[in-house]
């Protein structure tokens, strides 16, 4: 069994990552989104077990004390946290699992999965990205000032990534997500695992 790819998407809050990996997954059905477990209240429209497993913190903490996590993270007041068994058993089935989490995580990630395809979402300005998350209309002011404080700081990682996309044009970033997705699939390792084959030459 070949293994799967494992991609990372990274982004500031309000840039529509969320956004751009549900339109991917309707899109290509070979990736399977990996859903993190947070302590932050489900936000509405938000189902336990579909955006996000939603748990309390002492929960969180015990899952964590017991190595549950292959990463987490303290993020805007709130953990979030990746199951590393599930992950692991997904990518050895070899299926493509997305992990939809912030830069720290990332770091964690590639640490156990050095092959992982990290891709950050960038947007256009600073400027849009305030527009963005005050047309949300789900933060106070307090929350808005500090998800645009902290938004620099996260670019600031942005070299980490393999992939960046700048999130101008929501269908024109779509289109680049997808071609980065189908641009890891090409690479040596997996076409040789998936077509060995292919790769059998004859002794000359």
């Amino acid at each position: 069994m070949t293994p799967g790819s494992l991609f990372i998407v990274a982004a500031p809050s309000g840039t529509g990552k969320t956004t751009l990996v549900r339109m991917l997954l309707e899109r290509d059905a070979g990736v399977r989104l990996s859903i993190s477990y947070t302590t932050r209240q489900p936000r509405p429209g938000e189902q336990d077990g579909r955006e996000y497993h939603f748990v309390d913190i002492p929960a969180f903490t015990a899952m964590r004390e017991r190595g549950d996590f292959l990463e987490w993270a303290e993020v805007h007041g709130n953990f979030y946290g990746t199951s590393g068994s599930w992950l692991a058993q997904r990518i050895v089935a070899g299926e493509d699992v997305l992990l939809e989490i912030d830069w720290q995580g990332a770091r964690q990630v590639k640490h156990a999965f050095p092959d992982a395809v990290g891709i950050f979402v960038m947007p256009p300005s600073i400027e849009e990205l305030e527009r963005r998350l005050r047309a949300r209309g789900q933060d106070s002011e307090a929350t808005i000032q500090n998800r645009m404080a902290a938004a620099t700081g996260e670019m600031r990682h942005v070299s980490d990534f393999d992939f960046v996309i700048i999130n101008k044009d929501l269908q024109i970033a779509l289109d680049d997500l997808l071609a980065a997705v189908r641009a890891a699939r090409l690479r040596y390792s997996c076409q040789r695992g998936r077509h060995p084959e292919l790769f059998r030459f004859p002794d000359t």
